[in-house]
């Protein structure tokens, strides 16, 4: 088994994703070939909380130019992940 670390890369932050948030929905970039129920391990093992529901979605790479020159950013999958009623909310500005 991969080291759960290794599948949840990092949370994503934003406006919306603050908003699921009230509702016990969280939102973290994962390793691309990582599939559900290694994501559902992955963060019940990291965070101690017992998750309900895992989505998941591929993010496509889009074309990107600077100048004359041109590429595409890279691909990444995003998981929303639902954690299960009486479970404790997760702290991300713990230090702030």
């Amino acid at each position: 088994m991969k080291d759960p670390r290794d599948i949840i890369k990092r949370p994503v932050i934003t406006e919306r994703t603050a908003d699921y948030m009230n509702d016990l929905k969280y939102v973290f970039e994962v390793d691309i070939k990582a599939n559900k129920t290694e994501i559902k391990k992955a963060v019940e093992a990291i965070f101690n909380v017992k998750v309900s529901n895992v989505n998941t979605l591929r993010v496509p790479a889009k074309p990107k130019r600077y100048g004359r020159h041109f590429g595409y950013t890279p691909e990444w999958k995003k998981a929303f992940v639902t954690l299960a009623e009486g479970s404790k909310p997760l702290e991300f500005f713990e230090s702030v």
